[in-house]
């Protein structure tokens, strides 16, 4: 007898959730994982072409930062209304349509011929790509056989952590040796083969749909405090954070409109949110632990790259092959770990992950500006251990107790805050380097002066090889620039060390099942 049989038989189960198998089963899985990698891909693929892009269509460099927020901010506001589309249209239905609208409105924003169209596709680019992860998590878990559901969970989480690493190497190629409009039109093909894959293999296979009326309150609330939200972490830097009454004014609706709206959907009978989901104690905890997990795992992806170009002089491909080697291990490590989940102990897995990944911080704290290449790459390949061990189990953790009728719901407020939690991650790190680095500027200058006899045998060095005056100078304040961007490299990776463990410490906190694996939902 299978101990994974339901007391009903076969007949009588629901078309959806009879698992797939053989070569339906692997095309499936080849097409969820493209559309997801697509779409989490295109959330970091313009970032190295901004300068490009903003040339080509007569824009500031500041303003075409654009092309990556206007896709964050409508990505983030349509995540979190997954569960309640999914609801009336039904998921494979809605996952094909995102993913076809996806690819269309790729295509749109390679031909944008001026910068506010390109503006206006990439919204729509990014509205359309919300249900998209989400759903393609679900819609994978429900295809597998129970005893293969982590296995389905360690496939799909190589394409959400990968693709985000990736995307900078593959943008910075085709803006090279191509234009930057192929960023964009590399998604057609892929976006069509999902969908038609995705079509075909799952016709018959449709959920249970429910004529769930629109809460209109809501959904307004949602659009205004996330949109103001996203729009402060995305453009706050540029304008000096609450230095800014733009800034402040954000903060404000966006504080507002998110505790309205809180309010609203915990009263409300049909919410667009299902706020009643943190009520789950597996579920709190983990979209807690994984929200500051991402959060400090993508501001060291943020910080490590531009350390390296800035600080230590690597061009813009050097830098991607120093970060590459991250998905190596995690590419091969995710599947087997999900393979065999079931047997493992979540919990100790995921703390063995958040301790690698405070090991590689302190590693990586250690640096100095004389580190040479090769000793840069071997903590990125180490932390690919960690992150095969990471998301897969607190994945797992996160959904193993919700019901198959709020999946959906649960994987897209889920995945909505970890989106959110990188987006802070790397605004919160990014800031914090500057200034730190600023601070340790004004403390290092403090040290130079014509009294002191570091300063004068450096000055002297110079002078005997024909540099003196203000080029002296100007090369001495070079050298604190480095060494102060090094020392708030340095602290930020050191804090990150200390987030890490505590995050190690919490994830004890979670009560899976003994012996649980990825669930569909009971």
């Amino acid at each position: 007898m299978s101990d994974s049989a339901p007391p009903t038989s076969a007949a009588n189960a629901s078309p959806q959730s009879i698992p797939l198998a053989g070569s339906a089963l692997v095309l499936l899985t080849v097409g969820l994982a493209l559309g997801t990698f697509m779409e989490v891909l295109d959330t970091s693929i313009a970032n190295v072409a901004v300068p490009t892009i903003a040339g080509n269509l007569g824009v500031a460099t500041s303003q075409g930062t654009w092309v990556i927020s206007s896709y964050s901010v409508a990505s983030a506001i349509a995540v979190p209304l997954t569960g309640w589309l999914a609801r009336r249209v039904g998921e494979v239905k809605l996952f094909t349509l995102s993913v076809l609208l996806f690819t269309l409105t790729s295509a749109l924003c390679g031909l944008a011929q001026n910068f506010e169209t390109l503006i206006v596709f990439r919204l729509l680019q990014g509205f359309v790509s919300g249900p998209m992860v989400p759903l393609s998590q679900t819609i994978l878990l429900r295809s597998y056989p129970p005893d293969k559901r982590g296995l389905a969970l360690g496939l799909w989480a190589m394409t959400v952590i990968v693709a985000p690493i990736f995307g900078p190497l593959l943008g910075g190629w085709l803006t090279d040796h191509y234009s930057w409009p192929w960023l964009f039109y590399i998604n057609v093909p892929v976006g069509l083969f999902s969908a038609f894959s995705c079509f075909v293999l799952l016709r018959g296979r449709e959920t249970k749909l429910v004529k769930q009326r629109i809460d209109a309150v809501g959904l307004a609330l949602l659009v205004i405090g996330v949109g103001c939200l996203q729009t402060m972490l995305d453009i706050g830097k540029d304008h000096d954070w609450f230095s800014s009454s733009l800034i402040i004014t954000l903060a404000i609706i966006a504080a507002i409109a998110l505790s309205f709206m809180v309010i609203w959907e915990i009263t409300e009978k049909d919410p667009v949110i299902d706020f009643a989901l943190f009520k789950d104690r597996n579920f709190a905890l983990g979209v807690i632990i994984v929200s500051f997990g991402f959060m400090a795992f993508f501001g060291s992806v943020v910080i490590f790259p531009l350390w390296l170009q800035t600080v230590m002089g690597y061009t813009a491909s050097l830098a991607g092959l120093a970060t590459a080697p991250i998905g190596l291990l995690a590419l091969v490590l995710s599947p087997l770990i999900g393979r065999n989940l079931h047997k493992l102990n979540l919990r100790l897995v995921a703390c063995f992950a958040f301790m690698v990944f405070a090991g590689v911080s302190y590693w990586n704290s250690l640096f100095t500006l004389d580190t040479p290449f090769n000793a840069v790459i071997w903590p990125r390949l180490v932390q690919g251990l960690g992150i095969a061990c990471f998301f897969v189990p607190l994945t797992t953790i996160t959904l193993s107790s919700i019901t198959e009728d709020r999946l959906a719901s649960a994987a897209g407020l889920s995945n909505f805050f970890r989106t959110l939690a990188g987006a802070i991650g790397t605004a919160v790190s990014t800031t914090f380097w500057e200034n730190n680095a600023v601070y340790h500027h004004a403390v290092l200058t403090e040290s130079v002066s014509v009294y002191s006899p570091n300063t004068t045998a450096f000055t002297d060095t110079l002078t005997s090889f024909g540099i003196t005056g203000s080029v002296a100078y100007a090369s001495l304040d070079k050298i604190i620039t480095q060494q102060a961007y090094m020392i708030a490299t340095n602290n930020f990776f050191r804090i990150s060390c200390i987030v890490f463990i505590v995050l190690a410490a919490l994830i004890w906190w979670t009560k899976p099942k003994p012996g649980a694996a990825a669930s569909s939902g009971h």
